[in-house]
């Protein structure tokens, strides 16, 4: 059974923790950083509206699609030596982006950003298991994992409007750097490199069946949910679902499989990647609906808004420790069920929103919500990462945040429908006969917003009118959608893991049980 009262970590470890969170800060808040800075990069680079999303897509494709590969290639060649592989990747084609001079050297520069972010991201989950032998003390480290993750998304917009108000747009690529190189000089004394006993060869094909499965079946749910149904999203996605069966099937066959099947079909690890997948569908998906409201609906310049967007960390910093600290009592199980309880409780209070709702209204929802879900994702983070044997610490880290990346695409897809045929429907009813442009006021928020710029103002004010209040009602019925999907996460919750790991720091389940020691060479 799992020790879980091993040796204590010390100050190196704890520092070692500290200097793995500035690469993982930065990999997620390169997610939405972009954001701000495409208008700046437009106009400089002048892209084609096709290259412009792919300037924004790119880094965020291939981060998912390699998340596996470079999982299990850390188990082989050793985690360190992996995160410093990606700090030096990142590091460079951070400086290329800085002062690509055309789209297509940016594209091309933020899928080398994606490969560096791919490295990362895993290797800094597995080493916590390789740094923190106490089970406590692996859950607090774990709980500050979680929480920079999710702050460096929110974090992203922010930094980002605050550098191109002072700073040209390659700035927001340069501020990686000073972080990149702090790691590459720190981790070879603070970080202990990892044995592992995954010596067998690494399998080129599971890598590109891999890759291809993830690459097209999100490409084919984000084409999806911004375009709506058409044929090529939809054969996207039954491609990559055909070839992900193939990579499945191939990797009963293995005997050094990039993917343990075994560990994936035990409650203490499927349970987890499930609950992830569940709680990101529903944080994505909803905060596609929470920026727009804000910037929108209220009329909150950018910056303004994604300041007061960081309001809902406030229920993030509470609930975390909270929840790591009921599991000390409580059985992680009905934790990780009171978490995404709450995290539906902020849900459907959002589904009272109105376009005249104070601003507060809206903070309070996103803090309950984002409370609860940060607190359920820390301790399935924690459960699957115990329950994984160290030598495939990498593979088992890979895999739960591939699963939070499908779990996102999935949301902004399924969340996104819901709400946009909401909103067309209503706005099908309430534009009069004859509205200048009907199909694209018809579609997006932003499409009316758009068209009424160009209208007299009684007729704009009107037509503004019609869509904020179509969008309210579409971002009414998708948090209705997001709070049930919650109260599904709660019952498979409990119904998967009671009894699982029981509390933080008792025995564990037979299922968890360690097929060899650590082993560690400094």
């Amino acid at each position: 059974m799992e020790n879980t009262s091993g040796p204590l970590a010390g100050r190196k470890e704890w520092t070692a923790l500290g200097v793995l969170m500035l690469p993982l800060l930065l990999v997620s808040m390169d997610v939405s950083i972009l954001y701000f800075a495409i208008p700046f990069i437009s106009q400089d680079l002048e892209p084609s509206a096709t290259q412009q999303l792919w300037i924004l897509d790119m880094y965020g494709f291939v981060l998912a699609g390699l998340l596996i590969v470079m999982g299990s290639l850390g188990d082989r060649i050793g985690r360190r030596a992996l995160v410093l592989a990606g700090a030096a990747v990142f590091g460079a084609a951070s400086v290329a982006a800085a002062y690509a001079q055309s789209a297509e050297v940016l594209i091309a520069v933020r899928a080398l950003l994606g490969i560096g972010g791919a490295a990362l991201m895993p290797s800094t989950l597995a080493l916590i298991r390789n740094l923190f032998h106490d089970a406590k003390q692996r859950a607090k480290a774990v709980t500050l994992w979680t929480g920079v993750m999710t702050a460096g998304i929110s974090l992203g917009p922010v930094v980002s409007g605050l550098l191109l108000e002072h700073f040209w747009w390659g700035s927001v690529f340069l501020i990686n750097l000073p972080a990149m190189a702090l790691l590459l000089v720190l981790v070879p004394f603070l970080v202990p490199e990892t044995a592992t006993a995954a010596h067998g060869r690494f399998d080129v094909l599971s890598a590109a069946l891999s890759l291809g499965a993830l690459l097209t079946v999100i490409y084919g749910i984000k084409e999806w949910a911004r375009h709506g149904y058409e044929p090529l999203p939809a054969a996207c996605v039954l491609v990559g679902l055909v070839l992900g069966a193939v990579f499945v099937r191939r990797q009963k066959h293995l005997a050094h499989p990039l993917i343990d099947l075994g560990l994936l079909r035990r409650r203490s690890f499927g349970g987890p990647v499930l609950a992830d997948v569940l709680a990101m569908f529903a944080t994505v998906g909803m905060a596609v609906f929470f920026t727009q409201y804000l910037q929108s609906v209220l009329g909150l310049s950018p910056l303004t808004a994604a300041l007061w967007s960081l309001v809902p960390a406030a229920g993030v910093a509470v609930m975390a420790p909270t929840g790591a600290a009921l599991a000390q009592r409580v059985d992680r199980a009905y934790v990780m069920a009171g978490g995404f309880l709450m995290a539906a409780c902020g849900f459907l209070w959002l589904s009272r929103l109105q376009t005249d709702s104070p601003l507060w209204f809206a903070l309070v929802g996103g803090a309950v919500y984002a409370g609860g879900l940060v607190a359920a994702m820390t301790l399935a983070n924690e459960v699957a990462l115990g329950a994984a044997p160290p030598e495939r610490a990498g593979s088992a880290a890979a895999v739960l945040e591939s699963g939070q990346e499908l779990g996102g695409a999935l949301g902004m897809a399924i969340l996104g429908s819901v709400g946009a045929a909401v909103y067309s429907r209503d706005m099908a009813d309430a534009l009069p006969p004859g509205t200048p442009h009907a199909d694209a006021v018809g579609e997006t928020l932003g499409g009316a917003a758009a068209v009424a710029a160009e209208l007299p103002a009684a007729t704009a004010d009107a037509v503004l009118t019609a869509a904020r209040e179509a969008f309210t009602h579409g971002l009414g019925f998708a948090a209705v959608g997001a709070a049930l999907v919650m109260a599904c996460a709660a019952a498979l919750s409990v119904g998967l893991l009671r009894g699982v790991g029981g509390t933080t720091g008792s025995s564990s389940a037979p299922d968890t049980e360690r097929t060899s020691p650590d082993t560690v060479r400094r």
